[in-house]
C-alpha cells in the first residue's frame, strides 16, 4: 500500500487499525512492523464493519484537518468454522438480537450469524415469494466474478445447480454454498488531503466523494422482521445519506462492492441501497442487472462469498476494489466507464457504513 501510494510510513500521521479477534493493541504490533514512528495508533472492532470503519475514522481526521495523511488497515486471524461469542463469562452484547431471532425464528442447531441472515432471507421468500434459486443465482455471480481476481480464495467456478445441491445448512433457505468462507487476511488504505497528495507527487484520480456511518435505531427490533435485526435499516439509512451529500441517486452507481456474508445479504441490500425497488430484488437478479453488462456490477472482486471474509479487512478490502476499478487496473474485473463506485460494509451489533468513490 505504501509503494502504490510512492509514500513514506514517515509521513503517515495517525494510524486506524481494524480487528475483531485480537488482544489489546494488536494495532500497535501490527504497525511497529512498519515503523515506531510515536504516531498515535487507534485500535478499532466494529465487528464486520471494522475495516470500513478504521476507513471512516481515517477520513473523518482529514477532513477536519487534524492530520493530513492517516492511514487505515484491517487484519484478521481467524478460527475456522462459523462465528460465535469469545467470552462466555459475561452477558453477550448480541443478548438483544438472540432474543429477538428466538421469537420470530423457530430453528435449531443453526450458528448463530447463518440463522440470522438465513431468517433475514426467509422473511423476503415469504413477503414476495423469492425462490430459494435466487439465491442460489447470487452464488453463481459471485464464483464468475472471482474466477478474474487473483486474490479471492475461491476461484472455481459454480453453477446454480451446484450451489443448490451442496449441503443444507437450513432446508429451504441456506445451502453450505451461500455462506462466505471465515478466513484470513490483511488490507490497507492511505487517506489524505488534496494538498498533501499533490505535494507527494501521488495519483489523485480517485477521492471519497461522500461516506456515511450508521448504527441501530428502534426499528431494529421494534419491526419484529429478521431483516432489520441484521441491519436492512441501518443501510437504507447510511446509502440515503451519502446520496444526499454527494447531490446523485443509485442510478449515477456504475459498479459496487457490497456485504454479501450470505447470498441472502446480498439480495437484501441490493433494495436497502436502493438499486432496485422493494420487492423487486428477485426480478433484479433474473434479469442479470447486478452484474456484466447489466446495470450494476456488484461485487467483481467476487464479494465475500468468494473473495473471503477477514473480518477487520473486508471494508478495506472493498476499497481496495473498488480503487482500482476508478483508477481503471482492475484487468479482466474492470468495469468500463465506472466513474462512480459505491462501498457497503455491515456489522451486525450493529454498524453500517456506506461510502462513495468518485474517479476524479
Amino acid at each position: 500500500m505504501l509503494a502504490d501510494a510512492h509514500l513514506d510510513y514517515s509521513a503517515v500521521q495517525q494510524v486506524y487499525a481494524g480487528y475483531v479477534y485480537g488482544d489489546s493493541c494488536s494495532g500497535q504490533r501490527a504497525a511497529y512492523a512498519v515503523g515506531m514512528s510515536g504516531m498515535p495508533v487507534f485500535n478499532v472492532n466494529n465487528n464486520c464493519s471494522t475495516g470500513s470503519t478504521a476507513l471512516f475514522l481515517a477520513r473523518q481526521a482529514v477532513a477536519s484537518g487534524s492530520v493530513d495523511c492517516a492511514l487505515a488497515v484491517g487484519f484478521e486471524q481467524m478460527k475456522p468454522g462459523a462465528l460465535g461469542n469469545v467470552f462466555d463469562d459475561r452477558p453477550s452484547p448480541f443478548d438483544l438480537f438472540e432474543n429477538q431471532a428466538d421469537a420470530l425464528l423457530q430453528v435449531e442447531g443453526v450458528p448463530l450469524a447463518l440463522r440470522y441472515f438465513s431468517g433475514a432471507g426467509l422473511a423476503h421468500m415469504q413477503q414476495y415469494g423469492t425462490q430459494l434459486s435466487t439465491f442460489a443465482n447470487i452464488r453463481a455471480k459471485a464464483s464468475r466474478h472471482a474466477a478474474n481476481n487473483p486474490l479471492a480464495l475461491f476461484r472455481k467456478v459454480v453453477t446454480e445447480e451446484d450451489v443448490l445441491n451442496a449441503p443444507v445448512m437450513w432446508p429451504g433457505v441456506m445451502t453450505r454454498l451461500m455462506a462466505c468462507p471465515p478466513t484470513c487476511g490483511a488490507a490497507a488504505a492511505i487517506v489524505c488531503s488534496d494538498a498533501f497528495a499533490q505535494r507527494h507527487g501521488m495519483d489523485r484520480s480517485v477521492r471519497i466523494r461522500a461516506q456515511a456511518m450508521t448504527t441501530d435505531t428502534a426499528s431494529t427490533f421494534e419491526a419484529h422482521d429478521m431483516r432489520q435485526v441484521v441491519g436492512v435499516d441501518m443501510t437504507r439509512a447510511a446509502a440515503r445519506q451519502v446520496y444526499e451529500q454527494a447531490g446523485v441517486g443509485p442510478q449515477d452507481i456504475q459498479v459496487v462492492e457490497l456485504h454479501d456474508c450470505f447470498a441472502h445479504n446480498e439480495l437484501l441490500t441490493y433494495e436497502g441501497l436502493g438499486l432496485c425497488a422493494d420487492g423487486g430484488a428477485e426480478m433484479f437478479v433474473l434479469d442479470g442487472d447486478n452484474t456484466y453488462g447489466g446495470r450494476f456490477v456488484t461485487n467483481p472482486s467476487g464479494g465475500l462469498l468468494s473473495k473471503g471474509h477477514p473480518l477487520g479487512a473486508t471494508g478495506l478490502a472493498q476499497c481496495t476494489e473498488l480503487v482500482q476499478q476508478l483508477r481503471g487496473t482492475a484487468e479482466k474485473r474492470q468495469v468500463e466507464g465506472a466513474r462512480l463506485a459505491l462501498q457497503h460494509n455491515l456489522g451486525l451489533g450493529g454498524a453500517c457504513v456506506v461510502t462513495l468513490y468518485e474517479r476524479v
